[in-house]
């Protein structure tokens, strides 16, 4: 994947193009915290994710940017989430969603910003639309996770998943990845020791479902 110079250089994406395919196990991690969007009229309509990603590859990320030991604002890493938000879009933004058991489709990227804290942390905010809102009424859920496994998503422990103006009645709940098989364990070992990708499924085996009921 081409780079761009400067602060492209500094996304998860072209780290991931860096890195390819040397991808056996993740090389950055990122704790994930999602609101299900809804409209007024009770159709899930997106979703808010918070990524925090960590102390590794936010100083990777934050190398050059900010004063005198402080952390950037907002406004100084406007350009790298503009360039992230653009460069993500050909990994789906590691963002996978069903309704009635078929694919849900997003829409480009919106509300996309940056924050680092104090520790020089860094998160980042997007909201994924989708294409047209859903009946809430219909089975709806969602995983996070990058194919490859060069990534690791994980949901935050404490309230990773809320939601935001739903009817009446909606909840969330998180089921967990079943334990891997002995043979997927062995794909996963002999891919660390050779340092190639285990499998394209791998992430999806991996990650957590967030499933979204109203009655």
């Amino acid at each position: 994947m081409p780079m761009r110079s400067g602060i492209a250089s500094l996304t998860i994406a072209a780290a991931l193009a860096a890195a390819a395919p040397a991808a056996a196990h993740p090389h950055v991690w990122v704790a994930v915290r999602s609101e299900v969007l809804f409209t007024p009229d009770g159709k899930i309509k997106g979703v808010r994710h918070s990524w925090t990603f960590d102390e590794m590859y936010s100083a990777f990320a934050l190398q050059g940017l900010g004063k005198d030991g402080k952390p950037p604002s907002r406004e100084e890493l406007a350009p790298l989430a503009k360039t992230n938000a653009e460069s993500l879009a050909e990994f789906d933004y590691f963002t996978f969603a069903k309704y009635q058991n078929a694919k849900a489709a997003f829409g480009p990227p919106e509300e996309v910003w940056l924050e680092a804290d104090d520790k020089r942390i860094v998160t980042m905010h997007f909201v994924l639309p989708l294409q047209q809102p859903l009946s809430a009424q219909k089975p709806f859920s969602f995983q996070i996770y990058d194919p490859t496994y060069f990534v690791a998503f994980d949901l935050e422990k404490q309230n990773p998943v809320a939601l935001a103006a739903a009817p009446a009645g909606c909840s969330t709940s998180v089921v967990e990845p079943k334990p891997l098989l002995a043979i997927d364990t062995q794909k996963l070992n002999e891919a660390f020791f050779a340092k190639m990708s285990p499998g394209a499924d791998f992430g999806m085996k991996l990650a957590a479902r967030v499933v979204v009921a109203c009655p």
